[in-house]
């Protein structure tokens, strides 16, 4: 059944942390909300699929093949598959991460 909700609200920052909820699980693909702290990020890795980035709230900092790119809320950028990526907030952000399986 369709439910609705607000995207920020769905995901609370947590002191010095990076917290994560799973939206959809298929095996088609993924949606998945994160916040980030202040200085929190993800360390550099590649993922075998395309995934899109909407920063919510906020700002990041996201590297995709070495290359910075800075994202604030409204801001989307896509990661390519097998490309090296890492993530940083700048200040305290909020995402939403879709991957495209297939």
């Amino acid at each position: 059944m369709a439910e609705k909700f607000d995207l920020n609200g769905s995901v609370k920052y947590g002191e010095g942390a990076v917290v994560s909820r799973t939206l959809i699980d298929k095996q088609s693909g993924t949606v998945t909300l994160f916040a980030f702290d202040k200085g929190q990020g993800l360390s550099e890795h590649t993922a075998p699929f395309d995934a899109l980035v909407n920063v919510t709230d906020g700002e990041a900092e996201i590297k995709i093949g070495g290359e910075p790119v800075k994202l604030k809320a409204g801001e989307s950028i896509i990661m390519p598959a097998n490309v090296p990526h890492a993530l940083k907030a700048v200040e305290k952000f909020k995402m939403m991460l879709v991957m495209i399986k297939k």
